[in-house]
């Protein structure tokens, strides 16, 4: 018994040594885990095409990724209610922690008015609490919302989580009318902004941030950043997108992201 008090004593000891030597603390202090951006959105955020690119593949340019996360997990073809119905929406929510940010960019494939079938992802336009029933495919009935909806189901589960919620309107498509591009701000755009003044979020107005410069720039210049169609950008443009993303985000109130932006 004496001799494993001992040999305990001086493990004690030990142990102690080491840390006044430098070589390995008696009671480390845990290592504070970084902050996460999460991107959740359509494929001007995350684009796969080759010689395609979504601002979000483009958005860690611009930050110290050794203080900040970004984890782009935005999906093409996705609408703000397919990106909920498929669960996409529910990896993200199951992963936030205290601390991280959602930014949610949707819009683009939110119109049209087909609810079924294979190309059915439309929700309701405007930010109500109407819903339509219908029924797919395969025999499933589904309750469609309005766009504002399912962009306050983001909201609230960011919120529930501890995850700070930041709403942006969609990017410009590459459309013009009197030497100026086309603005979202009656449609889609509106929409995100009531849903973000509903449930009390950050938004930053995107369309009319990348607008701006689009205008600045010429119709002809612009031009070159979409090399396929009026819709989806370049690298160059996804470049321009996401230097407008991280212009918005340093004028949300108190800067939140002074410290991780390069």
């Amino acid at each position: 018994m004496k001799k494993l008090l001992v040999l305990a004593l001086l493990g004690v000891a030990s142990t102690t040594a080491m840390a006044q030597n430098g070589l390995t603390p008696v009671n480390p202090a845990p290592v504070p885990l970084k902050p996460t951006i999460w991107l959740i959105g359509d494929s001007t955020v995350n684009n796969g095409t080759k010689g395609l690119m979504g601002w979000g593949s483009a958005l860690p340019k611009f930050f110290n990724t050794d203080k900040i996360t970004i984890e782009n997990r935005a999906r093409g073809g996705r609408s703000s209610r397919t990106y909920y119905n498929e669960g996409l929406w529910k990896a993200v929510e199951d992963q936030l922690k205290p601390g991280d940010y959602v930014l949610m960019q949707f819009g683009h494939n939110d119109g049209g008015g087909t609810y079924t079938g294979p190309r059915g992802r439309s929700s309701i336009k405007g930010n109500g609490d109407d819903t339509k029933e219908v029924t797919q495919d395969d025999g499933k009935a589904e309750s469609v919302h309005s766009f504002g909806w399912y962009e306050r189901q983001y909201i609230e589960g960011a919120k529930a989580r501890g995850a700070t919620p930041i709403v942006l309107s969609l990017v410009p498509r590459n459309d013009w009318a009197d030497g100026h591009v086309l603005r979202g701000n009656t449609g889609y755009g509106l929409y995100a902004k009531q849903a973000a003044e509903q449930d009390k979020a950050a938004f930053i107005d995107l369309n009319e941030i990348v607008g701006k410069h689009y205008d600045e720039l010429g119709q002809e210049k612009v031009a070159a950043f979409f090399p396929q169609e009026h819709t989806h950008t370049s690298e160059a443009g996804a470049i321009l997108n996401a230097q407008s993303v991280v212009e918005g985000l340093r004028t949300l109130p108190g800067d939140p992201f002074a410290a991780y932006v390069k």
